[in-house]
């Protein structure tokens, strides 16, 4: 049957007159090749690069690859699908916040957006501070803040200039990052089968020692923490549907685009993350000695990468230094993405009158700048890093992020199926009046929140015994913070749950319907096939592959 898009006639909140208010200030400079590289790029950082070693070392290459699976296809999959069915709908900017207020409640989205801008704040802190590490591989003399600094220049540099150009800064860093990734399985490949300078057929060597190991506790027991401890750190280093949520204000052709970077996630995931991890397990060796080192005292330099370690080992010279620096420029990438992200969120708070108005403010080229500024302010606890351990600090604000994400993306799918609630209850039908419709729903949305619960709550399961305060702050600040945000705005506030048959689902839905009607219409793609016309064979091959 085909999908009717209702017109601004029939929707309920447009004017007698038809006239079409601008329902924000930032700008469809977006494409649909910059989402598509923010989503797979944008949390290709350092944690799949390097922060993955700890946890091949403590629960083995098996448990490695499962645990992104089943965090992968079970979490991070269906709740990219909730998000994408509720924002191909109604793309404007910071949608999955503003659709916790219509759905959930006012002090839900409150406290949702409050968590996820600490989350990406600590993540851009994360990124920086991976930098400094990394570049420790070369030189261990300089102050870290030196590095730290450099890179925070440069990712605000991006951020203030007009997002077309941060999205073309982001696509090919992004692209550097993809290549990486794929350049490192394809080594491990050609090493494996004796393609190295000591024609060492090792194959899965470094499976036969046992690929599930005990962790915090022995037997299937403790195979089954080490399991687990991966999908926490899964949690962390595996990209959510943020990226297209944050953005979605500001994509081109937001109903076409959104579905379909949200169809490709599945591949993504598996392409990616699952023979990324399978490859990082089999080039090197999880008992390596560098490799416990850097976990137990904290070091940096060439212990930083496992990757680095198991080119090392093979006796490849020169080529270790090439993949270190793309290492960090992959973790400077994902700071780069994050500012943008965290900016865009406080930009969305504030213009839902949950942050500082004046924060709203945005440049002619459609920036939230100050939102940019105070990102950017916050972010300076990050030389903290001059004080301790570049690795140490590290590890402080990837407990911090991964707590944040878990309590956001669990937050999303409580969002949907909220909106699942409302649409049935006005007697809406999903497959005949939404743009995009998602699979296996509500079903697969209910078995996600079920894994995001039980990851939220069992994330520090190690802090307790022996007991450490930082691990306990680190790994359950999110959960106390959502609670405090949540209580303060609804006792402020007094607000009260929405009741699905009151739940707001058509404002700000006719500008976007006369913002996609463009599209329909073909008037904008009679100027891109013009434009396309007029530009070289080569650069044209490359953007109709986006």
């Amino acid at each position: 049957m085909e999908k009717k898009f209702p017109s601004v006639k029939d929707d309920p909140v447009a004017s007698a007159e038809g006239t079409i208010v601008p329902h924000n200030t930032t700008k469809r400079g977006l494409s649909s090749r910059h989402l598509q590289l923010m989503a797979i790029g944008g949390s290709i950082g350092t944690g799949l690069f390097v922060g993955i070693g700890q946890y091949l070392r403590e629960s083995g290459p098996l448990s490695v690859v499962l645990g992104y699976l089943l965090y992968g296809l079970l979490f991070i999959w269906p709740c990219y699908l909730c998000v994408g069915e509720m924002c191909a709908y109604l793309p404007i900017p910071g949608s999955i916040f503003e659709l916790a207020a219509r759905y959930v409640d006012p002090a839900f989205s409150f406290a949702m957006g409050w968590v996820y801008f600490y989350a990406c704040v600590m993540l851009v802190c994360v990124e920086y501070s991976s930098v400094a590490t990394v570049i420790q591989y070369w030189n261990t003399d300089v102050n870290p803040a030196v590095w730290i600094a450099i890179v925070m220049v440069v990712c605000i540099a991006l951020n203030i200039v007009a997002v077309e150009w941060y999205g073309e800064s982001e696509f090919i860093m992004s692209s550097t990052k993809v290549l990486l990734l794929l350049g490192l399985v394809f080594l491990t490949f050609i090493t494996m089968v004796g393609g190295n300078p000591k024609h060492d057929v090792y194959g899965f060597r470094n499976w036969t020692d046992g690929v599930m190991y005990e962790y915090y506790g022995s037997g299937n027991t403790g195979r089954f923490l080490g399991l687990f401890n991966v999908m926490v750190y899964a949690a962390f280093s595996l990209p959510g549907p943020d990226m297209p949520a944050l953005a979605a204000g500001e994509i081109q052709n937001p109903r076409y685009t959104i579905p379909r970077v949200v169809k490709m996630t599945f591949w993504r995931i598996v392409g990616f993350y699952i023979i990324g991890t399978l490859a990082v397990g089999t080039i090197c060796n999880p008992n390596d000695p560098r490799l416990i080192g850097a976990i137990e005292d904290g070091s940096a330099g060439s212990a930083a990468s496992p990757w680095v370690i198991g080119i090392e080992n093979l006796g490849i010279h020169g080529l270790p230094d090439l993949i270190n620096a793309l290492i960090m420029l992959s973790g400077w990438s994902c700071g780069n993405a994050f500012v943008y992200v965290s900016s865009r969120t406080l930009y969305s708070l504030a213009k839902d009158g949950q942050a500082p108005r004046f924060l709203i403010k945005c440049t002619k080229a459609g920036v939230p700048i100050y939102c940019v500024a105070v990102v950017s302010l916050i972010t300076c606890i990050t030389f903290l890093a001059c004080a301790n351990s570049t690795v140490t600090v590290f590890n402080w604000f990837i407990d911090l992020t991964t707590s944040g994400l878990i309590v956001t993306y669990t937050c999303m799918i409580v969002v949907f199926l909220c909106w699942y609630r409302a649409l049935r209850a006005q007697g809406i039908d999903r497959k005949t009046y939404l743009p995009w419709v998602a699979p296996l729903m509500p079903y697969w949305a209910i078995l996600a929140f079920l894994v995001g619960f039980a990851v939220t709550v069992f994330n520090g399961f190690t802090v307790f015994s022996p007991w450490s305060t930082q691990g306990f702050v680190t790994s359950y600040f999110a959960i106390g913070f959502f609670v405090v945000m949540f209580a303060f705005w609804k006792t402020w506030h007094r607000t009260s749950f929405v009741k699905p048959a009151e739940a707001d689902i058509y404002s700000g839905k006719a500008e976007v319907d006369a913002e996609c009607r463009i599209w329909e219409d073909g008037g904008v793609e009679e100027l891109r096939r013009a434009e396309l016309a007029r530009m070289h064979w080569a650069r044209r091959w490359w953007e109709k592959m986006w």
